[in-house]
């Protein structure tokens, strides 16, 4: 239902918008701008499903392999302990557990090839424990939630744009830390929100214990890369992590499958004719949300917004440097590559090593595209009834934005 008043908003806003620049300026444009954002956004909705079509049907492939050789539940029964304190609902071992885990471990190394068919078999998984196949569950939100906010280790790809930009960032790695604790602290707010919602006690011995423990080999990551690696040495550290462990997990699940005697060419061809209906089942929630996304951003909206919360700050006397950066972050939540834009052109306008464009970068590894996981995961399965999934969600990229103005004051000075 939350869902079907903000598609709704989305539309009014943006054409009370467009028309009061109509009025106001007299932009004979504005509305054309409009209808070719609405028409492209539809077009490139479905290019995008057709492109995650080759890679759904690859890593589903490979997950029916592991499936049938074990090792989906060999990683479900490991972080059973964990996991069973969150998904209450989720019965013991169950191979929801470990496409859960594939899929935060995708995200958590940057893999976003991998995490979106790892996330999209986990919510089939938690849609056959769904008792209202229409509505979401109370895993299926505490899993999507989680996702959306975004928990990355290395932001390798916004440390390749500061360093690609004219002039370069002197460092383009300096906001490797910041990104970490922004999009750390968005994850414990996501977790928190959700828990408080389901009435899950985060202070029982287990779940403080993976946490805690999470949190420890995370700083000595961070650690390591920050004070043994060079800028060089990090990003040839990330890639040869994240490429290596993708065929790791290919090798792991074949040499399983041959050890059970599992026919592992017909496996992958099985499993590999998932991603094509996945791929075509998600066009339609797709289209709506790109095209209601296109029509805010078309119209004026952000830039309304920006001026109004610079003349707000400017009134209460604070300091307005973070607003510059802040169309960045607004439209994280609704796409990766408007955001993506939007970081790059405040690093332009700006300078990559400006407090703007350094912040710009920060918002940009903080989260995850809210709206477009919503419509990619929950259409997946069907669900229309998203209950308090989007506004959770929205809450902890609040949570980011926060903690990554705060950090990179800390960081990087006013």
């Amino acid at each position: 239902m939350a869902l079907n008043y903000i598609w709704f908003f989305f539309f009014i806003i943006a054409f009370a918008i467009g028309f009061g620049k109509w009025i106001i300026t007299g932009d004979p444009l504005i509305f054309k701008s409009i209808t070719e954002g609405i028409f492209k956004s539809a077009n490139d909705s479905v290019d995008l499903s057709f492109k995650l079509i080759g890679i759904m049907t690859l890593f589903l492939g490979f997950m029916n392999i592991g499936e049938r050789a074990g090792a989906i539940r060999f990683l479900s029964k490991l972080v059973a302990p964990f996991f069973s304190k969150l998904f209450p609902e989720v019965p013991p071992k169950h191979p929801a557990y470990g496409h859960m885990m594939m899929n935060f471990s995708a995200n958590l190394l940057g893999l976003d090839n991998a995490a979106t068919p790892f996330g999209l078999k986990a919510m089939e998984s938690l849609q056959t424990l769904n008792p209202n196949k229409e509505t979401a569950s109370n895993a299926q939100i505490m899993f999507l939630v989680l996702h959306a906010s975004g928990l990355t280790l290395i932001p390798i790809s916004i440390i390749a744009m500061r360093a690609a930009v004219t002039p370069p960032a002197a460092n383009p790695t300096d906001i490797f830390i910041p990104c970490m604790i922004a999009t750390f602290a968005a994850t414990v707010a996501a977790l928190t929100i959700v828990s408080i919602r389901q009435k899950i006690n985060l202070f029982q011995p287990v779940i403080l214990a993976w946490i805690a423990g999470i949190s420890l080999l995370i700083g000595l990551l961070i650690a390591y890369l920050k004070i043994f690696l060079s800028q060089i040495q990090i990003e040839t550290f990330s890639t040869v992590l994240s490429n290596g462990l993708i065929l790791f997990i290919f090798l792991v699940f074949l040499v399983g499958g041959i050890y059970k005697k599992v026919n592992v060419f017909e496996s992958f061809v099985e499993g590999a004719k998932g991603g094509f209906e996945i791929a075509i089942k998600i066009i339609p929630y797709l289209v709506a949300m790109l095209v209601a996304i296109s029509v805010l951003r078309t119209s004026g909206a952000f830039e309304f917004i920006t001026s109004g919360m610079k003349s707000f700050f400017d009134f209460c006397g604070m300091d307005t440097q973070f607003v510059s950066a802040l169309p960045t972050a607004m439209m994280k939540p609704l796409s990766g590559s408007g955001s993506r834009a939007m970081m790059v052109d405040t690093m332009n306008t700006y300078g990559a090593d400006s407090f703007a464009g350094r912040l710009s970068a920060i918002f940009q590894g903080s989260s995850d595209t809210t709206f477009y996981v919503v419509a990619v995961y929950f259409g997946a399965v069907g669900i229309k009834n998203t209950r308090y999934a989007i506004p959770s969600m929205l809450l902890a990229d609040l949570a980011g934005i926060i903690t990554a103005i705060f950090v990179a004051y800390l960081f990087f000075g006013a």
